[in-house]
C-alpha cells in the first residue's frame, strides 16, 4: 500500500464521519414530506452536534469509568467501521485487511459498550434499554451473518470487497438467493438502526423506546458522539447494503483522489435513494409492539435462510 492509498483511505472515512449526519437529516426531511409536515433542515443534525460538544457535561455521582469511555468507544468502533466498508473503493488499505465478520464484531462491540453504560448509572430506563438493545442484537446478528454467507458463498471469500469485485464484474445474473438476502437484510438494517417499525428515533415514551432508554443519562459531547455514532452506523449500513447488492460506482483497484471523485457522485445517488426509500418504509409501517419484535426478526432470519439454501441447492 502507498501512500496515496491511506491519503485516499483517510479521505474515505472522513467522508462517511462528515455524511452520516446529511444521511439522517435527509431521511428526517423525507419522513416529513411524505407525512404532509414542514421539513426540518438538512443541517439540523448538525446543528445539534455542535449546540451538544459546546455544553458543559453532567455525569451522575455514581458513573464510572466505563460510563465515560463508552462514547469514545462506541465511535470509534463506528469510524473503523466506515473504513472497512468498500463504499467507494475496493483496494483501501482498511478494507483489504478486515473481512465481514470482523465487521459484525465491531457492531458487537458497540452494542455492549453502549448496554453495559446504560446499566451503569443504575437507572430504571437504562436497564430497560440495555435489556432491549441487546435482545434486538441477539436477533439481528445471526440474520445479518447468514445475509453474510450467502453472499459469500458466491463470491468465495467473506471480505467485503471481494464480495463487490465479483459482481461488478457481471458474473453473477439474476439471483434469487440475494434477493432474499436483500429482504432479510433491509429487515436487518431497520431493526438495527431504531427505525420504525422495531423502533421510533422520534419518541421518548417510556414503554417503547430502545435506543433512546441508553442515552438519557447522557450529556453534552457524550451524548453527541452517542448521536454521531448512531448516524454514522445507519451509514455503514446502507454502505454495506451498497457493497452487496448495489456495487455499481464503486471504483476497483488502487483508488487515487480522482477515482473518489468518480464514485463519489455515485456514492451520493445511492445514498438519496435509500434515504427516500427508508423514510417511505417508515411512514407506511407502524410501530411494534417490543413483544413482535422477536417475530419482526425472526423473519429476517428465515429469509436469510431461504436464501442460503437456494444458493445451496440451486446454485442460484
Amino acid at each position: 500500500m502507498t501512500l496515496g492509498d491511506w491519503i485516499t483511505q483517510g479521505l474515505e472515512v472522513l467522508m462517511a464521519v462528515a455524511a452520516a449526519p446529511v444521511l439522517l437529516g435527509w431521511v428526517n426531511q423525507c419522513r416529513a414530506w411524505l407525512q404532509n409536515r414542514r421539513a426540518p433542515s438538512l443541517w439540523l443534525p448538525y446543528r445539534n452536534l455542535h449546540k451538544l460538544f459546546h455544553k458543559e457535561a453532567v455525569l451522575a455521582e455514581n458513573a464510572s469509568p466505563l460510563f465515560r469511555l463508552a462514547p469514545y468507544v462506541v465511535f470509534g468502533a463506528m469510524v473503523l467501521a466506515a473504513g472497512i466498508i468498500p463504499s467507494m473503493g475496493t483496494r483501501l488499505p482498511l478494507v483489504v485487511s478486515a473481512d465481514a465478520i470482523a465487521l459484525v464484531g465491531l457492531f458487537v462491540t458497540a452494542r455492549v459498550f453502549l448496554a453495559l453504560a446504560a446499566m451503569d448509572v443504575g437507572t430504571a430506563f437504562g436497564t430497560l434499554g440495555a435489556r432491549r438493545e441487546m435482545m434486538v442484537g441477539f436477533l439481528a446478528e445471526p440474520a445479518l451473518l447468514m445475509v453474510i454467507f450467502v453472499a459469500s458463498m458466491i463470491s468465495a471469500s467473506t471480505a467485503l470487497p471481494a464480495i463487490t469485485e465479483h459482481l461488478l464484474s457481471g458474473r453473477v445474473g439474476l439471483s434469487p438467493s440475494l434477493a432474499f438476502s436483500a429482504v432479510a437484510f433491509v429487515l436487518v438494517l431497520l431493526a438495527e438502526n431504531g427505525r420504525i417499525p422495531v423502533d421510533n428515533p422520534a419518541t421518548h415514551l417510556e414503554l417503547t423506546m430502545i435506543h433512546e432508554a441508553t442515552l438519557l443519562e447522557y450529556s453534552a459531547r457524550h451524548l453527541a458522539l452517542m448521536e454521531w455514532a448512531a448516524a454514522l452506523k445507519l451509514f455503514n449500513y446502507v454502505c454495506i447494503g451498497f457493497a452487496l447488492f448495489l456495487p455499481w460506482g464503486v471504483a476497483e483497484g488502487h483508488i487515487g483522489p480522482l477515482g473518489l471523485l468518480v464514485a463519489i457522485p455515485a456514492l451520493a445517488v445511492k445514498l438519496a435513494t435509500a434515504g427516500a426509500g427508508l423514510a417511505l418504509i417508515e411512514t407506511v409501517s407502524a410501530k411494534l409492539r417490543v413483544l413482535r419484535i422477536p417475530e419482526f426478526l425472526a423473519s429476517a432470519f428465515l429469509f436469510a435462510v431461504l436464501a442460503l439454501l437456494v444458493q445451496v441447492l440451486l446454485g442460484t
